[in-house]
Parts: C-alpha cells; sequence; structure tokens
C-alpha cells in the first residue's frame, strides 16, 4: 500500500508538477523566515506586549473552523445516508486531517521558544489538564486528528485491499468525530471569552458564531475541490452534491451574519465604555482606523455571499456559486483573524493604541503553513481518488496499466 502510494504521488502531468513545484517553494521561503525568527525572536513579527496574538493565531482560529465544517458532510453521508453526500465525505475528512496539521503548526511558531513544548507534554511536563482551557484545546485538537487519520486511512486501505471495512471502527469513530468538531471549535471560542477582562470576546454566542462562520468557510474550500475533482479526474460527483453544500451554507451564514448583528446591536445599544473594541474596528478611534478597511470589506463580503446562496438559481450556477465561494472564504478569514483578535486587544487596558500589522516575517511563515497543508491535501488525494476508482489496489500490477476495475463493495464512500 505504503509503495504504491509513493509511485502514484510520484507521476502526474506538468500541472500536477506546477503545482508541487510552487507549494515546495512557499514551504521553503516560510522555512528560511521561521529560521530567521527563531533567530532573532518574536521581534522579527509585529506581537508586541500590547498585542501579543496576531497573524499566527488569526489562521489558527481561521482553521479550526475549516477542520470543524467536515462535520456538515459526516451527518448527512453517516447518519442520515444520503449518497450523494456520502460518496465524496471521505474529501472533506482529508481537508480536516489537513486543516488540524495546520493549526498545530500555526500554534507553535506562535510560540516565542519552541524548546520549551515538551513542559506540557506528560510524563516529562504538566499538561494542568482539565484545570487549562489551553490544555483542552490541546487535547481536543489532536484526538479530533487522529479520529479523522483512523477512519481516512482505514476505509482507503480496506477499499486498496478490496475488502470490506470495520462498520463498527469505523461508525464508532464518525459518531464520536461530531461532537468533536463541535468541540474543537466551542474550546477555541472558549479561549476567548473566557478572559473577562477583554469585554470583545467577553460573550456567550462566539462559541455558536465561530461554528456558524466554520459551516460557511470549510464548505467554501470543498465546494472549489470537488468541482477541480469533477474537471480533472473521472471521479463521478453529483450535482445534487454540491447544490446541497451550498445549501447548508446560505443557512450557516444566514445565522453567521444574524449572531454577528446581534453582538454589535448589544455594544451600541448599550453604549458603554466597552464600546471601545467595537468602534476602533468598525469607526477607528482617535485617528486610529487601520482595520476600517478590514471590516467593511469583511461585510461586504459576507452580506454579498449570503445573498448569492440563498437565491436557488444563484447557488446552482457555476459562475456566481464560485464568486459566492471566495466571497465566503475571505470574508470569514478577515472576521476571525484582524476583525477577531485585534480589536480584543485594542485599545489595551492602559487604553492605549498599538496598530498591528503583520510583517513579511509572518506572512512568509504562514504562507509556507497553508502551502504545507495544500501539500498534504493534495498528496492524500492523488492517492484516495484512483483508489475510490477502483484503479489503485491491491492485484494491480506495478509498472503495468491496466483497465480501470469496477469499484468493489468496500469502497472508501462505504457504499
Amino acid at each position: 500500500f505504503f509503495a504504491g502510494s509513493l509511485r502514484v504521488v510520484t507521476r502526474g502531468n506538468a500541472l500536477y508538477w506546477g503545482w508541487l513545484g510552487a507549494l515546495l517553494v512557499l514551504i521553503l521561503s516560510g522555512v528560511l523566515a521561521y529560521i530567521d525568527q527563531l533567530d532573532q525572536g518574536l521581534t522579527v513579527t509585529a506581537m508586541r506586549d500590547p498585542v501579543s496574538w496576531g497573524f499566527y493565531i488569526g489562521n489558527f482560529t481561521f482553521l479550526v473552523g475549516v477542520a470543524a465544517a467536515a462535520v456538515i458532510l459526516v451527518i448527512p453521508a453517516y447518519i442520515y445516508r444520503w449518497p450523494p453526500i456520502r460518496e465524496i465525505a471521505i474529501f472533506g475528512e482529508l481537508l480536516a486531517v489537513s486543516a488540524i496539521i495546520m493549526c498545530l503548526l500555526f500554534v507553535s511558531v506562535d510560540i516565542g521558544r519552541p524548546d520549551r513544548f515538551w513542559h506540557m507534554i506528560p510524563p516529562f511536563g504538566i499538561l494542568n489538564f482539565p484545570s487549562s482551557l489551553l490544555a483542552w484545546d490541546v487535547v481536543v485538537l489532536n484526538l479530533y486528528f487522529l479520529v479523522n487519520f483512523v477512519v481516512v486511512t482505514h476505509l482507503l486501505y480496506s477499499a486498496f485491499a478490496r475488502r470490506d471495512y470495520n462498520h463498527k471502527l469505523v461508525w464508532t469513530l464518525v459518531l464520536l468525530s461530531v461532537p468533536m468538531a463541535i468541540g474543537i471549535h466551542t474550546v477555541t471560542a472558549f479561549l476567548y471569552n473566557g478572559l473577562a477582562a477583554r469585554p470583545y470576546w467577553n460573550s456567550s454566542i462566539l462559541a455558536p458564531q465561530f461554528l456558524a462562520s466554520a459551516f460557511c468557510s470549510g464548505p467554501a474550500i470543498l465546494l472549489f475541490v470537488l468541482q477541480l475533482l469533477r474537471r480533472f479526474t473521472a471521479f463521478r460527483i453529483r450535482d445534487e452534491a454540491i447544490w446541497k453544500i451550498a445549501e447548508l451554507m446560505a443557512y450557516a451564514m444566514f445565522l453567521n451574519l444574524f449572531l454577528h448583528g446581534a453582538e454589535i446591536f448589544r455594544e451600541y445599544y448599550s453604549d458603554t465604555h466597552h464600546l471601545l473594541n467595537t468602534r476602533y474596528l468598525y469607526e477607528g478611534v482617535g485617528g486610529h482606523n487601520a482595520l476600517l478597511p478590514y471590516a467593511w470589506t469583511a461585510v461586504a463580503l459576507n452580506v454579498s455571499a449570503f445573498l448569492l446562496f440563498v437565491i436557488p438559481a444563484t447557488r446552482r450556477n457555476k459562475v456566481t456559486l464560485n464568486i459566492g465561494c471566495v466571497a465566503i472564504y475571505l470574508g470569514v478569514y478577515i472576521d476571525k483573524g484582524m476583525g477577531l483578535i485585534l480589536p480584543g486587544l485594542t485599545p489595551d487596558a492602559l487604553g492605549e493604541i498599538y496598530e498591528y500589522n503583520p510583517t513579511l516575517t509572518e506572512l512568509r511563515v504562514a504562507a509556507g503553513i497553508f502551502a504545507i497543508g495544500f501539500l498534504v491535501f493534495t498528496l492524500m488525494l492523488k492517492v484516495a481518488v484512483p483508489i475510490a476508482l477502483g484503479q489503485f489496489h491491491v492485484d494491480a500490477v506495478p509498472g503495468r496499466p491496466k483497465e480501470p476495475l469496477p469499484a468493489p463493495r468496500a469502497t472508501v464512500a462505504g457504499t
């Protein structure tokens, strides 16, 4: 299986190798930037005492949502057993695995002294579980990664070996992954709203708002992937599956906008001194308005995407569907990055305003981490698709092309 997978990923056309080459260039650039950060410390980033969380943690928060969004495919595929979604559910799980890898990398590069990471690993260090929310985040992220990795590996290997998969194992882990998907983003939200001294984050609706936005941004990426698979491979993806995902995204975006509007109403209607953080985001304070372009761009993108997806005719049109996916992805990305982290820390406890903008080092490191995630996802797809098509299996003779065999009973879709 491993030798055959290695052969599969090392074969491809010019477009495939060009894509891998571009990702490797970004990874190399990110590694060099991170080496410079390790050498000089976090001073090469724009983070300072007033803004101690920045671009790295913003990306981490966004990608946790992308990982959690796999549940939007798991529930209709495995619980309701709807065939159009069941056939593509494994791609959502592969995306979750890639997203968790990127999450862990973003946390790692945000640590000023990564060599001290072992202090939280038992038995060498103390995890402080369950008293520490950070410990909860570490536990749920790693468990969610392990569950998804075991499920996709078992399904792919069973289909490769042309035998039925262990239904009891897969069903148990899939059922476990549903509350875990909710849990990873809920715990991430608790990291913010548990900080009572940060009024911008100290809101009880932050967790459901995180989940609503996650169920938009994650499927937006997946819709692009499904269309690319349908365009460049023989894998059959039904229109009903794409339309159903887009419909679910419309509901999630409505909930996201509603919760966002409810929070803004609370801030402006109460008009207490805690409004200062929200005002800094949407109006600027004392001539400091660096976040205004980000804030209003996110609002425009999110509202536009909702209008495109809530109308059946536009969400079933290929052009407007893709425009809406881009708008949702960028809108949620800004909301969970610049629109979440910075207003929560600005103004600081002394009322001072530090205008944060990521440095070139942060941008290069972040691009390298995204490239690692896309590389992992690409290589997993390169193996998963021919297994799903019945072209890569245990009976195939290495080096001799064969006609694709009909997919056996134990396909990755479980049908």
